[in-house]
């Protein structure tokens, strides 16, 4: 089975209903569904929509002010790409 690396979000925008936009190092640009991770006293607090809207990216993953990310791997296996109009 051969193996591709894909490199992390390279930009990232929050949208509406807790979905982030994402562009990855190789250019598809993707829309991922964070509500299933909003649970629990760390991730619980991506419920603050002015909070969950300060995400960025680090250049390798998506990450909050105060430490919360997902692993890229998931952000890229579990997004769907974006539909362009």
């Amino acid at each position: 089975m051969d193996v591709i690396l894909i490199g992390g979000g390279t930009d990232v925008k929050a949208n509406s209903y807790y979905m982030l936009e994402i562009e990855f190092s190789n250019g598809e640009q993707r829309e991922f569904d964070v509500k299933p991770y909003i649970k629990g006293e760390w991730y619980g607090k991506l419920r603050d929509v002015s909070y969950f809207n300060a995400v960025e990216t680090d250049g390798f993953t998506v990450v909050w002010p105060e430490g919360q990310d997902i692993c890229p791997d998931e952000l890229y296996e579990f997004s769907k790409v974006r539909a362009v109009l």
